[in-house]
């Protein structure tokens, strides 16, 4: 079994060496195209230097093609290069972050309600050669993908997941574009929902709602505070029947906040003692 195994993996080794000789390499005219196009450079070196050299700047990468065969070793850059006019060429790749806005998607949850949800993503050019060979135009195609994925993700959710869970997502949808858009070389750095717009009937249906919540809230912290300022009575006045001067002192005080009003009229309470006297005399 195991030279069996051997003599069937032989040949997929020699085919793919093959290919890669094949990839490769650009054939007997394809290099007498080159020099050619390297004997013209010369002639013409003077003004052809200016065609030649090209510059590549620090967040950049470039794919060269010869004869339309990538150059082996990936993308170039950042530096000085040169290039032979009329059998190569050169594609330009920005690495650098790029953000862009999800336009506002109308979406159905999955409780029937009809949302409009909006996002931003930022995303960078990972694989320069990727970027250029497996797709037309990554960056739109990035951004048709988002779309698509904000819509499948929060029609799965509820209003209540959508309004309360925006972290979780938008970790969800960057995983989705990570792993969709890795073939092509890019990677997705964040995804933010930026907005949810609920309809105006539902809106107010909500404020209704959340008022009459606050509400209730409302009268219960009053009647909180009712009995505990009942309570509060109570214990003060066993406090005032077990002493009497404890009355009159609050009567003074009462007297004190009257006279601090600057009223046109004052109440001048009668002292307890008197009250006693009368009483006793009485019995």
């Amino acid at each position: 079994m195991e030279e069996g195994q051997k003599q069937e993996m032989k040949p997929l080794r020699t085919q793919t060496a093959n290919e890669e000789e094949v990839s490769e390499g650009i054939g007997c005219c394809g290099w007498i195209l080159v020099f050619f196009s390297f004997l013209f450079t010369l002639l013409t070196l003077p003004l052809s230097i200016w065609m030649c050299i090209k510059i590549v700047k620090e967040y950049e990468r470039v794919v060269i093609f010869r004869l339309g065969r990538m150059v082996p070793g990936g993308a170039k850059g950042p530096g000085l290069y040169c290039i032979l006019p009329c059998t190569t060429s050169f594609i330009r790749v920005d690495i650098r972050t790029i953000s862009f806005d999800i336009p506002p998607q109308e979406v159905l949850t999955k409780d029937s309600v009809t949302v409009s949800v909006d996002g931003v993503v930022y995303y960078h050019v990972q694989n320069a050669t990727l970027a250029v060979a497996n797709i037309t135009n990554a960056d739109a195609a990035t951004r048709l993908l988002a779309q698509t994925t904000l819509r499948n993700v929060l029609g799965t959710k509820n209003l209540a997941e959508i309004l309360s869970d925006r972290e979780e997502i938008a970790h969800n949808m960057q995983s989705t574009l990570d792993d969709a858009t890795d073939a092509w070389g890019i990677k997705v750095e964040r995804v933010e929902i930026k907005d949810v717009k609920l309809p105006l009937q539902l809106q107010r249906a909500m404020a209704a709602e959340a008022e009459a919540t606050r509400e209730a809230r409302a009268k219960v912290i009053a009647a909180e505070g009712e009995m505990n300022a009942s309570r509060a009575l109570k214990e003060a006045s066993m406090v005032i029947a077990e002493s009497p001067s404890a009355l009159q002192l609050r009567y003074l005080q009462t007297l004190n906040t009257i006279a601090a009003e600057k009223n046109s009229t004052i109440i001048f309470p009668l002292p307890i003692d008197l009250l006693q006297a009368f009483t006793g005399s009485r019995k």
